[in-house]
């Protein structure tokens, strides 16, 4: 035997007789939920009064964007990449390569598509720093020197 159920059309008669007690003893219900809430309940359901604009101060965060011109320098961070970076604001303008250990040696890799980088360097930057691909940093030569010998091939300070 096999009994088959559909959905009827319409609420369940349970519902309805929920809903109808429900409503029969609203006033019952609020006053407890009033007494529970120490009044928040009543509170909560009174429309709000919108606050006012007049007489505020608004806010927006963060630091106003400066239409100064950028001052690049070139920079070594700690993990090795050698980014110009603008002075006024610190933000990173471009990349152009990596300090990298080869056979215990620290050398300077130019961020071309040769040396296997996805966003190289432009062509104009690729021939001025062309001769520093692979250049060894030593005890005489130190990341300092090395910044400052490409920020002076590409005229920045």
């Amino acid at each position: 035997m096999v009994e088959i159920i559909s959905k009827r059309d319409g609420p369940r008669r349970e519902d309805v007789q929920i809903k109808r007690l429900i409503e029969q003893n609203r006033s019952t219900i609020v006053r407890l939920a009033d007494q529970l809430s120490a009044g928040g309940y009543s509170a909560s359901k009174k429309p709000r009064q919108l606050p006012k604009v007049e007489g505020l101060i608004i806010h927006v965060g963060g630091a106003p964007v400066s239409a100064s011109e950028a001052r690049p320098s070139v920079h070594i961070s700690i993990n090795g990449r050698v980014v110009s970076k603008d002075q006024n604001t610190g933000r990173q303008l471009h990349h152009i390569g990596d300090v990298r250990d080869r056979d215990r040696e620290q050398i300077f890799v130019l961020a071309t598509k040769q040396n296997g980088y996805f966003a190289p360097v432009d062509e104009t930057v690729a021939a001025k720093l062309a001769d520093m691909d692979g250049r060894r940093l030593t005890g005489a030569y130190s990341e300092e020197q090395l910044a400052a010998e490409i920020g002076a091939k590409l005229g920045i300070g």
